[in-house]
């Protein structure tokens, strides 16, 4: 019924805004279940053991007996293997994991459990415990369970064929990179960089935005002037030019042309040194989107839609502080929250009140 749904309000979504309707935003969360292992005792009650332990032994600051509490808890509760250790919104707790997509409209595109019939069907999103890094896990895990996640739901919808993708750093690996682009054949992907960019020596220095700089200022980064370029290769390529190189207009034949102001040029043309990056040999450093541009800075802003839409199920439709821990119910709470924001979608357009996609209480006031 869900994915039904989807389909359903997918031409609504792109009727009133084809721009926002053609992004996908991904991220995961969990449900926390009321159960021993998220009382705080239980964990409290594990660190006050550690910390006696680190100070009968002696041991440096270097010892991290919150960290140590963590690799030494259990993957899963007890009570409900379904119900995984998780490190979410900074603490780590016992959950029903899943992830979601939305649009930039902030509407629900699909939903995923990491159930036993998901976890089989994809086993290598699996992610063994690292006792070094609570984030690291946590990034390890969405990076893996990311493509499954996406080729499930563009193979349940071969309609929808959005351009812009938009995800956390977890996501920032060359193969994940090339996956979004070669196989799902999104044309951006905003993703912030987790390690700093590694380029080959041309000559020049990049800087940690994938930025060329002069050659004689190395922090001096190069002006942009595009992604469309017109050389003969029909190549995609992003073009730079000299930071110090302005247009000059002359009126004798009423033409345009690049003049280099510098002081100590690096190169005999007077326009000045243009660069040309070609993207697809450095995803990492070229999505598709200069990381420097406007673009990015007001897009990636719209990833938030996604975390406003987590809260709003948990909160608005009473699916987290729940005092349950069977899966069955857990699932069944968060689909039907699901499902109520898409019906609020199709009410709304149906009574033309589209400001209220997003919002039941008004709408039904």
């Amino acid at each position: 019924m869900f994915d039904h749904m989807v389909g359903i309000t997918e031409p609504i979504c792109q009727k009133l805004d084809p721009h926002r309707a053609d992004m996908t935003i991904f991220d995961t969360s969990g449900i926390e279940a009321w159960m021993t292992e998220n009382n705080p005792k239980y964990a409290n009650r594990i660190i006050k053991q550690l910390k006696a332990f680190a100070k009968v032994n002696n041991l440096d600051k270097s010892y991290d007996p919150y960290k140590t509490a963590y690799g030494s808890m259990p993957t899963h509760a007890a009570s409900n293997q379904a119900i995984q250790q998780m490190y979410i919104n900074g603490h780590f707790c016992y959950a029903y994991k899943f992830s979601i997509i939305t649009n930039k409209l902030g509407i629900v595109r699909d939903i995923t459990f990491y159930n036993k019939e998901f976890l089989n069907a994809h086993p290598d999103i699996i992610v063994e415990k690292k006792l070094a890094s609570l984030d690291e896990d946590k990034s390890l895990a969405d990076s893996k369970a990311l493509l499954p996640v996406l080729v499930d739901f563009f193979q349940k919808h071969p309609l929808i064929a959005p351009k812009t993708f938009l995800g956390d750093a977890a996501f920032d690996t060359i193969e994940i990179y090339k996956s979004l682009f070669g196989e799902i054949r999104f044309e951006k992907a905003f993703i912030p960089l987790r390690v700093k960019l590694s380029m080959e020596d041309n000559g020049y220095t990049i800087n940690e935005n994938g930025v060329p700089c002069c050659p004689h200022v190395p922090l001096l980064p190069m002006k942009s002037e595009g992604s469309k370029s017109h050389l003969k290769s029909k190549n995609p390529t992003m073009k730079f030019v000299c930071p110090k190189m302005k247009w000059q207009y002359n009126k004798a034949d009423k033409t345009k042309r690049r003049v280099c102001h510098c002081d100590n040029p690096c190169t005999t043309f007077s326009c000045g040194k243009m660069i040309y990056i070609y993207p697809g040999k450095n995803l990492r450093g070229y999505p598709g989107v200069e990381r420097v541009s406007e673009e990015w800075k007001e897009t990636y802003k719209i990833r938030v839609n996604v975390v406003k839409s987590i809260n709003h199920f948990k909160d608005s439709f009473c699916v987290a502080n729940r005092k349950t821990q069977n899966k069955k119910t857990l699932h069944a709470d968060l689909l039907l929250a699901e499902i109520a924001q898409l019906v609020t979608v199709i009410v709304a357009n149906k009574i033309h009140q589209h400001q209220y996609i997003r919002s039941l209480k008004p709408l039904i006031a």
